[in-house]
């Protein structure tokens, strides 16, 4: 589904990644860890057309990823690119104008499991909430490619077990492959089918979850701690 062919992304002089080769298959969720400016944010963009590579070939549903990829892929930016003027349903509309997959009963769902005021304006939102609304955004479209970059990212500690599970029920793993790049490990490990480590731009392990439990009884923190020793 998502296929990487040693690709390499330069921004001036600085390599963002080297020599990447990697496929990733639906019906996953992924973990993409890493310390900040390993290149993790990179791969989301390159995955959803927001960049190019500067060498090799990246291909989503055998399509090479370019602006055009965004009908098959839905990205959660870890940055605000919200009008502020608008309350949640307002946004919630806008979306659905945008994209012919976005679910919008779906969409309410979601806006209500996560106790979001469809009347409140996103100026007056705080951070937990406003991630709380990407979170809607990105989930209620039906898009094969799910990106979620740091979606936990301000959220309340108290609360981020209870959305962690309610990721699940919203992913339609028969149809869709999600990858989750997060500093919040412990709180996704449970999710997780396979996970990836990158260090300076290059990919240094991509396991899968229970095997790496079952044949080597790491959990992904101690795999982190044992691969970036």
């Amino acid at each position: 589904m998502i296929k990487f062919e040693n690709v390499t992304k330069k921004f001036m002089r600085k390599t963002a990644l080297q020599g990447v080769n990697l496929e990733l298959t639906k019906g996953k969720i992924v973990g993409l860890v890493g310390e900040n400016g390993s290149g993790k944010s990179t791969t989301l963009k390159l995955i959803a057309g927001l960049t190019h590579p500067t060498k090799g070939r990246i291909t989503v549903e055998g399509m090479q990823a370019n602006h055009r990829i965004s009908e098959h892929v839905s990205y959660l930016s870890e940055l605000d690119v919200y009008y502020g003027f608008y309350n949640v349903g307002q946004t919630i509309e806008f979306y659905a104008s945008q994209f012919s997959d976005f679910n919008k009963e779906k969409a309410d769902e979601i806006r209500e499991y996560m106790k979001l005021d469809s009347n409140a304006k996103l100026k007056h939102l705080s951070k937990g909430n406003r991630g709380r609304l990407k979170i809607v955004l990105a989930l209620a479209r039906q898009a094969p490619v799910i990106l979620l970059d740091e979606p936990l990212s301000g959220l309340d500690p108290m609360v981020r077990d209870s959305i962690v599970k309610g990721l699940i029920s919203f992913i339609d793993l028969e149809k869709q492959v999600v990858l989750i790049t997060t500093h919040e490990i412990k709180e996704i490990e449970m999710i997780l089918d396979e996970v990836i480590a990158i260090k300076d731009g290059e990919i240094i392990g991509h396991h899968d979850v229970e095997k790496l439990r079952s044949e080597q009884n790491l959990g992904i923190v101690d795999w982190m701690t044992k691969i970036y020793e």
